[in-house]
């Protein structure tokens, strides 16, 4: 019949104060000093325990904390508080400038991090006589002139005359500005060569202060528009052609004017019946 023997090892458990890990056989801990206790901490632990404060004990494992002890290791964790405190503060701060304080604290100052930049130096000033000098020319130099704006011509006004209601008073109107235009000689010049055109003139249905003039001959026309709101904006040349199946059907059928030996277009005699 076969016997079990219990094994057991001398070593006790031992737990890590910051992970809480029991320690594998054959790991030692390392002592820190907190709070006046004595912490046992495994190796991995040792940068943790360190960033908490603790101190790291070197003196062995028998080493006893007494009162006196509990009160240097307070006494040593409040001095690096308190200089850790100190630090932030002086960095949140302001920069100083060295030159205004005994360089005894610019020292410490900026050995707790404190900014400390150092201030420009003022230029030197010149001599009293060369202000002198300055001063007088500065009385003597002739006040500045203001300075001449740049001239804008004044907009021309744009000439906005009454449109007549009346068809024929719009027709009338419109080749009486047509006659002081260019446009006469353009069509008295094509007129000695092909013969007197027929001329149509008519009020547009879609723009009502426009009248249409249109010039035809056989081998040629010239479409004009006047706009009898804005006289002085002239004759507006709206198309050239070489065919007249170009043209519209009412441009065709609607030959009421003519023109002279200079180019000039009157409105043509309307019949008896149409007065």
């Amino acid at each position: 019949m076969a016997t079990f023997r219990d094994i057991r090892t001398n070593q006790a458990d031992v737990a890590c104060d910051v992970c809480g890990r029991t320690l594998l056989r054959g790991e030692v801990a390392v002592p820190f000093l907190a709070g006046g206790q004595r912490r046992q901490v495994c190796e991995l632990c040792t940068a943790r325990a360190a960033h908490e404060g603790w101190i790291r004990e070197t003196g062995g494992d028998s080493l006893g904390v007494g009162a006196a002890g509990n009160e240097r290791a307070r006494s040593l964790i409040g001095r690096l508080r308190q200089r850790r405190d100190r630090a932030a503060a002086a960095r949140a701060a302001p920069p100083v400038d060295p030159a205004e304080l005994d360089p005894a604290l610019a020292a410490e100052l900026a050995a707790d991090g404190h900014p400390v930049v150092a201030s420009e130096p003022e230029p030197p000033k010149p001599p009293r006589r060369r202000r002198a000098v300055v001063r007088e020319r500065e009385r003597e130099a002739p006040p500045e002139e203001p300075r001449a704006t740049e001239y804008e011509p004044p907009r021309e006004p744009r000439h906005v005359r009454a449109v007549p209601t009346n068809a024929e008073l719009k027709m009338t109107r419109a080749l009486e500005v047509f006659n002081g235009s260019e446009h006469v000689r353009t069509v008295g010049g094509v007129a000695r060569s092909l013969g007197p055109p027929a001329v149509s003139v008519r009020p547009l249905a879609d723009r009502p202060s426009v009248v249409g003039i249109t010039v035809m001959w056989e081998l040629s026309w010239y479409r004009f528009e006047v706009d009898l709101s804005d006289e002085a904006g002239g004759v507006l040349r709206a198309g050239h052609g070489a065919e007249l199946a170009e043209l519209t059907a009412e441009e065709h059928q609607r030959v009421n004017a003519a023109a002279d030996e200079r180019g000039a277009l009157v409105l043509a005699a309307a019949p008896a019946e149409q007065r």
